[in-house]
């Protein structure tokens, strides 16, 4: 056992030191792993920002009640009089000044994007007061907060970065009303960052929806709460509403365009790995071919074959994990926390994000690479493996 493990070590040791002899065919290959590494990273980046953007940090402890036959604030529909019976259910947190439940409206607005001009569809959210209290990651970081009946909006970072007209002490003309920007918020990175928020007893009449909402925010009295809060509701007669967990409500919001970025993502970096892997096959086929007398020599000396396969496979897999920590550190530098906005197909309203690079993420394309690299050195390991010595040594 000893022995053929130094044999593995002596073989895989005199292949690496031969790199420098095929500098031109070595370098190719890891170029293109470390191309497929940065292309997979980058692009599932976008995902995993756009996750984390559509993700509740903290407790989940903030449940949203919409229509029971709703499927997103969009098609929701909610009276004042059943806004009222939400938050009286059990369950709710409550302070001096009442249940921290807030009634809100959701409508688009158009805007047009800083970078492009073009107009894209933004979220303007009628609140109440207690709503800036029941998300706990929410932060003034400019100006200040809305005065309740005025036609005043605070933006969210995020949309103020995506969008023109959005800075502090700007005024903005949306239909028939003009509205001045009198702060800008931070929401922990979250979608809350994407909106521009007013009061929601402005922006009823202002877009002709009399006394109603859509759905109703409620900070519970703790995440326990949950199930007494859902079936308080779902048993009342006089509600036909349904409860949902804010972290399970937007995850479900942004499942489709994840999930497709994520396809998209696996699809190209497999045709890119296709090539790669030849790529890899072709220099190992290379250096094997190149070193066919001295692995037939090796072979005479008393070294197996298994030594051979190995001391190629390694050389190879060595090659791959250089191309994919190359390409992994590429892809990082470039794309993490790089700031863009896209439109969240299942509400048709633009969402601003960083992209994220997340450990795991880099993991899993180091793996990618290192599969790359077997399988571009395992056919020509069993080459070399099965070369006649006597062939072999004939070689010149």
């Amino acid at each position: 056992m000893i022995n053929w493990l130094s044999q593995i070590v002596s073989v895989t040791l005199y292949n690496l030191r031969t790199i420098p002899e095929r500098k031109g065919s070595v370098f190719a290959a890891a170029v293109g792993i470390a191309g497929v590494v940065a292309v997979f990273v980058g692009v599932l980046s976008i995902a995993e920002g756009f996750r984390a953007a559509m993700t509740v940090s903290g407790p989940d402890d903030v449940a949203i009640v919409l229509r029971s036959s709703a499927d997103s604030e969009m098609t929701s529909g909610l009276s004042r009089e059943e806004a009222r019976l939400i938050a009286d259910a059990p369950g709710v947190a409550r302070t001096a000044a009442g249940p921290l439940t807030s009634a809100e409206l959701f409508v688009m607005i158009n805007l047009p994007k800083r970078s492009t001009g073009t107009d894209a569809n933004v979220p303007f959210r009628g609140v109440e007061k207690a709503a800036l209290a029941l998300r706990s990651d929410f932060k003034i970081i400019e100006g200040r907060k809305f005065e309740p009946g005025r036609n005043e909006v605070i933006v969210g970072a995020g949309a103020a970065r995506a969008f023109a007209g959005l800075d502090v002490g700007k005024k903005i003309r949306v239909g028939q009303n003009e509205w001045e920007v009198v702060g800008a918020f931070s929401g922990g990175g979250g979608a809350a960052e994407s909106e521009i928020w007013t009061d929601a007893a402005v922006l009823q009449p202002a877009f002709h929806r009399g006394d109603s909402f859509q759905s109703v925010y409620a900070k519970l009295a703790s995440p326990q709460a949950f199930q007494q809060f859902k079936e308080a509701l779902t048993t009342n007669p006089q509600l036909k509403v349904k409860a949902v967990r804010q972290a399970e409500f937007l995850a479900d919001q942004s499942s489709m365009l994840t999930s497709f970025i994520e396809n998209i993502g696996v699809f190209i970096a497999a045709l890119m790995a296709l090539g790669a892997l030849f790529g890899a096959l072709n220099t190992m086929y290379s250096a094997v071919a190149a070193r066919t007398r001295e692995i037939a020599t090796l072979r005479a000396l008393g070294f197996g074959r298994s030594p051979v396969i190995f001391s190629v496979l390694f050389e190879s897999l060595a090659l791959a994990l250089i191309g994919g920590t190359v390409g992994a550190a590429a892809a990082y530098f470039a794309f993490d926390g790089f700031k863009a906005a896209t439109i969240n197909w299942q509400t048709f309203s633009q969402v601003a994000f960083a992209f994220a690079v997340t450990p795991k993420l880099l993991l899993g394309a180091i793996i990618w690479a290192a599969i790359i690299g077997l399988i571009g050195g395992l056919f020509p390991a069993i080459r070399a493996a099965r070369l006649p010595i006597a062939a072999g040594l004939r070689e010149t």
